[in-house]
């Protein structure tokens, strides 16, 4: 009998708690919903800037912040513009022995004088004229001579020459016979006596391996009566 009566009361408990259940079901939606909406309410506000910052004050174009007095300009100043022009100039760096481009009068000038110069010293040694160009006085110092004398008076094989100036200060140099031309030593040469392209240059064989060189610059052109 007690039996029956302890499982009468169990399914009466669990009739009552369903329904109960079912009553509560609406209440428990409606509870969820409202914290859903607040927390989507939470992270857009948190997604937004804070209006508490503030941007940086905007300086006006004329440099003077509103309400401010201008800034006094001294009595030396007040005729020169708001603001500094600037000028771009470009300068052009010439090399050690580099000058501005010659003329054909200047060039001319040069060989003229140097064959006079050639007259005078008469034929008693071989001699030629070389005018200095470009290659000869600057980049490679490479300076050819004439192939005709160096078949007729220098030697067949790679040999030292000497130049010897006007104030007969000396110099070697290398020669390579089958290139014709001065190596090797004619570089200094040509830095220590500043030639430049025009100028030009009387070669007279004094020895077998020795030159005596004359220079007749192309800048005597200007200082020549013409």
């Amino acid at each position: 009998m007690a039996e029956a009566v302890a499982v009468a009361l169990t399914v009466a408990y669990e009739e009552q708690r369903q329904r109960q259940i079912e009553a509560n079901k609406p209440k428990l939606e409606e509870l969820q919903l409202h914290r859903l909406s607040a927390a989507v309410r939470e992270a857009a506000a948190a997604a937004k800037p804070s209006s508490a910052k503030k941007g940086k004050a905007r300086v006006p174009r004329d440099g003077v912040a509103a309400g401010a007095e201008p800034l006094r300009r001294s009595g030396r100043l007040a005729d020169l513009p708001e603001k500094p022009v600037y000028y771009h100039v470009r300068v052009r760096k010439l090399k050690y022995n580099a000058r501005v481009p010659l003329d054909a009068a200047e060039r001319s000038y040069a060989i003229s004088k140097a064959e006079e110069l050639v007259q005078d010293l008469g034929s008693s040694f071989p001699i030629f004229i070389q005018p200095m160009i470009q290659s000869h006085v600057t980049r490679g110092f490479w300076l050819g001579l004439p192939t005709y004398f160096c078949r007729k008076h220098l030697p067949k094989s790679d040999e030292t020459i000497t130049l010897v100036d006007e104030e007969d200060d000396e110099s070697d140099t290398l020669y390579l016979a089958r290139k014709a031309g001065l190596s090797t030593g004619w570089k200094g040469f040509a830095i220590e006596h500043k030639l430049h392209d025009g100028d030009c240059l009387v070669f007279q064989l004094v020895e077998q391996t020795r030159f005596k060189v004359y220079i007749i610059r192309a800048t005597s052109y200007f200082e020549s009566e013409h």
